[in-house]
């Protein structure tokens, strides 16, 4: 059913939603002499990711709605490997949190975006989306919950639809709201950048230990049954 469709993805999608770093640089983006094409075009970028990895799972993962068919099995250990990966990943981002009064360190590309023209933004918002692998295995894992409900094609455009909507929320939401009032945009978009900035390390582990024990609960009780 496509109810039960959308309650399987809705935390994958969330997850992909509040990932900090995409947020940072959307905003940095927002901040730049060519924040007018450039957001737009990181946020194209981004959805464009999304939609490939949902339509390349859905396609790779086709009759895993059949509990007994290999590709169901196949699902059921992906979800296993990404949520053993996902805890594990929230250990490491525990172990290299800032110690208090440290700055947190971002990553290096990010000094570069007062440089980016439309075409370096769109590429950059799909390889955060698409091949950041956070955000690859969240999307494998929401179009994989989709492939497993055994809907129609429609039904599943609809539900890959519903999934990217609620994953570009802080990508797409930001760009928005810019361009429709950027004055009145730049003192919380600035705040929620600092905030994303100096938790990222907790907020991402915070994340990654919901979601890990979720995705591999799910692949471990789909193994059992």
């Amino acid at each position: 059913m496509l109810s039960e469709a959308l309650g399987g993805l809705l935390p994958s999608a969330v997850g992909v939603a509040i990932s900090p770093v995409p947020i940072i640089a959307v905003i940095l983006m927002l901040g730049t002499p060519k924040a007018k094409s450039n957001g737009p075009a990181f946020a194209l970028g981004w959805v464009i990711g999304l939609v490939a990895v949902s339509v390349i799972v859905l396609a790779v993962a086709g009759g895993a709605d059949d509990p007994d068919s290999t590709a169901a099995t196949g699902v059921n250990w992906f979800q296993v490997a990404v949520g053993i990966l996902f805890l594990a990943m929230a250990a490491g981002q525990w172990r290299k949190r800032p110690t208090p009064g440290e700055q947190p360190e971002m990553p290096t590309w990010m000094a570069m975006i007062d440089n980016f023209d439309a075409i370096k933004s769109l590429c950059l918002g799909a390889l955060l989306s698409g091949l950041n692998p956070k955000n690859l295995a969240l999307t494998a894992a929401g179009a994989a919950s989709i492939a497993q409900a055994g809907l129609s094609s429609g039904e599943s455009g609809i539900a890959v639809g519903v999934f990217v909507v609620i994953a570009s929320t802080t990508v797409v939401g930001p760009v928005a709201f810019y361009l429709v009032a950027p004055d009145a945009a730049t003192r919380p978009l600035t705040t929620t950048k600092g905030f994303m900035s100096d938790h990222n390390a907790v907020i991402m582990m915070v994340v990654l230990l919901i979601l890990g024990a979720k995705i591999l609960g799910q692949g471990l009780g789909a193994l059992g049954s």
